[in-house]
């Protein structure tokens, strides 16, 4: 064996070891994402919108999704020290199936070729602002709590 040949040998074994460490978060990633595309489906399906109307299901989701995270990365980053897998299960996987800010966009294209610019427009911004607030927000808030809680 050349000494080419035995490099090639050792960088496939690490390449094969770095893929074997990541399978587990994305096994993580892709159930979590599951269940939060799920959960999604069934609020878009309870509370449908109406043709030209402003969206709430979708606006609804992306702001309480953006509240959750602002409250779950408190904790799992000042509060206590979870398992590995947790982060990418339920922040990148649940929270990222969960929230909707594709659906978002096409929701304002929709909104905007049928003819309700004011519509679109009013809900491009509000979701932003409420989002951005309701991260802020619940961020804030769990910081206190935590804070008041302490001996």
């Amino acid at each position: 064996m050349t000494a080419r040949q035995a490099e090639s040998v050792r960088a496939s074994a690490v390449r094969r070891d770095a893929l074997r460490g990541r399978l587990p978060v994305v096994g993580v990633v892709a159930v979590g994402g599951a269940l939060g595309a799920v959960a999604r489906y069934a609020v878009s399906l309870w509370w449908p919108s109406r043709a030209g109307g402003f969206p709430w299901a979708t606006f609804s989701i992306n702001v309480v999704g953006c509240a959750v995270i602002g409250v779950f990365l408190v904790l799992v980053t000042e509060a206590w020290r979870p398992h590995p897998l947790l982060r990418p299960f339920f922040g990148t996987g649940v929270l990222g199936g969960f929230t909707t800010f594709s659906t978002y966009a096409v929701d304002v294209q929709k909104l905007l070729q049928a003819g309700h610019p004011r519509t679109a427009f009013g809900y491009l911004a509000a979701t932003l602002c409420a989002a951005l607030a309701a991260v802020w927000l619940a961020a804030t808030a769990t910081r206190r709590v935590l804070t008041w809680r302490q001996p």
